[in-house]
């Protein structure tokens, strides 16, 4: 029962349409938050989602492939792409919002690939790689100037 709850991210994950982008958006409101506190507590946020995920879809028996239901994953990338941002600004956080779900969607390289393990750490991993490809570009932009 809790391994379902958390890997349906408490419920989110049974939004009748499209939960993963649902998920993502909840991930990018609460990250906001997470970002306000200051300190390390989205990239903790970020690993204890990452680590408990792999857990709680392996228990909630979704360690076969990527049900629908399951947005733990989608909770985790998503604050990984945010985790280069400073400070909660609504630009640099629905630009971190769209380059991940680009990069889930699309699957490039990486992304793919472990997109195609069907195992709790594929579902995982692929999530988790296009987070870090968001997260990449997103730092890369504010490196440039983008926040300014």
């Amino acid at each position: 029962m809790i391994a379902r709850a958390l890997a349906s991210g408490f419920g989110a994950g049974f939004f009748p349409r499209a939960p993963g982008t649902f998920a993502s958006f909840l991930a990018a409101i609460a990250g906001a938050g997470l970002i306000a506190l200051g300190g390390h507590a989205l990239p903790i946020a970020t690993a204890l989602a990452a680590l408990g995920g792999v857990f709680a879809i392996a228990a909630a028996g979704a360690g076969g492939g990527d049900p629908s239901w399951v947005v733990i994953d989608e909770i985790a990338g998503q604050w990984l792409a945010l985790t280069p941002l400073h400070e909660p600004r609504w630009a640099p956080i629905a630009l971190g919002f769209a380059l991940f779900r680009l990069f889930d969607i699309v699957k490039p390289g990486p992304v793919g690939w472990l997109d195609r393990r069907h195992d709790a750490l594929g579902v995982m991993g692929d999530d988790l790689a296009a987070g870090a490809l968001a997260a990449l570009l997103l730092w890369l932009v504010g490196k440039m100037g983008g926040w300014r």
